[in-house]
C-alpha cells in the first residue's frame, strides 16, 4: 500500500486526533479525544512541536511522529527529541514507522540539529530493532531519571 509522509498542519488536527489518542490508549491511559485534540491544538498553536503524518493514497492517516526542539547545552548545538512514534493497527509492518523516521531524521538534518533522541520501554523489543536496523545507538553512557511533580 502507497503512503506519503508530510508535516502536518492544524488542518490536520481532526485527522490526528484520533491517531494520538490511540498512541495514549497504547501507553494505557483513558481515551479522551477531546483532550488529544486540544494538546495538539496547543502544540500547533505555539509553534512548540514538528508532527510528521503518514497517510495512504485515499488520504486516510496510517501514523504519525512528534519532534520537540531542543538544544544542548555542552555541546553548543540544536538537537531534536523524537517524543512520539505510532502507527494505526491496520497500518503496521507496512514500513510506516521506518519511513516516519527517515523523515524526522531529514528533517532534523535540514534544520541543522546535530542528533535526534528517543526514550522507550525497555521491553518494547521491536521498537528497539527497528531503530537499531534505522542507525540509532542505544546510550550506554548515561542513565535517564525523571522526577514526578
Amino acid at each position: 500500500m502507497p503512503f506519503q509522509v508530510r508535516q502536518a498542519t492544524v488542518h490536520d488536527l481532526d485527522t490526528l486526533a484520533p491517531l494520538f489518542d490511540g498512541y495514549r490508549q497504547f501507553y494505557g491511559k483513558p481515551s479522551d479525544l477531546e483532550g488529544a485534540r486540544a494538546f495538539l491544538g496547543a502544540r500547533f498553536a505555539h509553534q512548540q512541536s514538528l508532527i510528521l503524518l503518514a497517510c495512504d493514497a485515499q488520504g486516510r492517516a496510517m501514523g504519525f511522529t512528534q519532534l520537540y526542539p531542543l538544544f544542548s547545552s555542552v555541546r553548543m548545538v540544536r538537537t531534536w527529541l523524537l517524543n512520539d512514534l505510532f502507527v494505526a493497527a491496520p497500518a503496521r509492518r507496512q514500513g510506516v514507522a521506518a519511513a516516519l523516521l527517515r523523515e524526522a531524521a531529514a528533517h532534523a538534518r535540514a534544520m541543522g540539529a546535530a542528533s535526534l533522541s528517543l526514550s522507550t520501554a525497555l521491553d518494547n523489543a521491536p521498537a528497539q530493532a527497528l531503530y537499531e536496523s534505522l542507525g540509532w545507538q542505544r546510550d550506554r553512557q548515561f542513565c535517564e531519571y525523571a522526577l514526578t511533580l
